[in-house]
């Protein structure tokens, strides 16, 4: 079993950090440091927690005035990098959360800050209490940045704005109306970083799940500009080739109405025990005259706590097939538990979709 995230913050992490804070933080302390981060609290904390405890620890140090702390807080981030600390690892993302915790009263001096320490941790979290509270300010700030000649900055433009920015704080009008948004993605649609491209398919993908129209306009403005625009309208449009959206799958080359056929569809088993494979396999035809793109998927839909179903779908393979050839595809799909999906007894369904359409399907037990 791998080891918790959690458990990064441990001995040995504070040994490389304490020096370099001491050398930053005037009267830094790292005895008492140490003492403050691991207090009897600290067994019982989770990952988010231990991370929020080590930027109240930190506070104790800190100048109370937050326009000289942001300054040291710069100088940390830039130290940190000059002592090799991972870039873009998650465990000095304590630093933008001091900004999240007590700089929101300060947007100059946030906004300032996080410039520079998103050039060591992701600050894509400590932006969002600013794009409630200051919205204008904000994306423009975040528009400027957009233009920046430090990747790890153009991708924190696209990446704090996100309307669906997972574990992140919501920003509803961002949500409601993305416009602001777009002259961001614009700027970024071309980006030289693949870490910045991936950004900005993730920030169109939240958006097509509100405003899918929007999204196409964009895909058929930005369609055939570069490789590597074409690749982010594509992964950008994943959610709504999931969903078999009609407009999406034929800018992308997947007719709907191409003729195909799924043949000899097998489950070895049609009762799967938690924990263990669900093992399928069929032959998929091509019915066309030529060669035709086909996005081959399979969805299962899962039980859930409620005695209702949840549908998840899984790619298998986007390619050209030729006409009348069996092609034999075979899967296997864990049943087993994770954090992320709990699995309940019951009759679940797999579906063979090509082109968002259904093909076939069976049911199974799991117990």
């Amino acid at each position: 079993m791998a080891e918790p995230l959690k458990n990064m913050y441990n001995a040995a992490f504070f040994e490389k950090l304490c020096p370099i804070l001491r050398r930053t933080i005037p009267q830094f302390d790292c005895r008492d440091f140490t003492y403050r981060v691991f207090n009897n609290s600290w067994p019982d904390l989770e990952l988010k927690e231990r991370v929020r405890h080590i930027t109240l620890a930190l506070h104790h140090f800190l100048p109370k005035d937050f326009n000289t702390a942001a300054i040291l807080l710069v100088e940390l981030s830039r130290q940190l990098r000059k002592n090799d600390v991972r870039e873009q690892g998650f465990e000095t993302i304590f630093i933008p959360d001091y900004i999240h915790v007590y700089g929101e009263a300060h947007p100059e001096a946030s906004l300032a800050a996080i410039e520079e320490i998103t050039k060591l941790v992701s600050a894509e979290f400590a932006i969002r209490p600013f794009l409630l509270r200051y919205p204008d300010i904000t994306l423009r700030k975040m528009t400027d940045w957009s233009k920046h000649t430090d990747a790890n900055v153009r991708r924190l433009a696209s990446e704090g704005c996100r309307p669906r920015l997972p574990w992140a704080m919501g920003i509803p009008a961002l949500k409601k109306d993305p416009s602001a948004i777009l002259p961001i993605l614009e700027n970024l649609k071309a980006d030289p970083s693949e870490y910045v491209r991936r950004s900005v398919a993730n920030n169109l993908n939240d958006i097509a799940k509100d405003h899918p129209q929007l999204v196409l306009k964009i895909v058929k403005r930005w369609q055939g500009t570069s490789p590597d625009t074409d690749w982010i309208i594509k992964h950008g449009c994943r959610t709504l080739l999931k969903k078999g959206d009609v407009h999406a799958l034929n800018l992308h080359g997947f007719n709907p109405n191409s003729r195909s056929e799924v043949l000899a569809f097998t489950l070895p088993k049609t009762k799967v025990k938690i924990g263990d494979s669900l093992d399928f396999t069929f032959d998929f035809v091509n019915h066309e005259k030529k060669a035709t793109s086909f996005r081959l998927e399979y969805a299962i839909d899962y039980l859930t706590s409620t005695g209702k179903t949840s549908r998840k779908i899984f790619k298998i393979t986007e390619t050209d097939f030729v006409p009348g050839k069996p092609v034999n595809i075979r899967r296997k799909q864990s049943f087993k538990n994770f954090t992320t999906r709990k699995h309940f007894k019951g009759k679940h369904h797999l579906t063979i979709l090509a082109n968002g359409k259904k093909l076939a399907a069976k049911e199974f037990m799991v117990f």
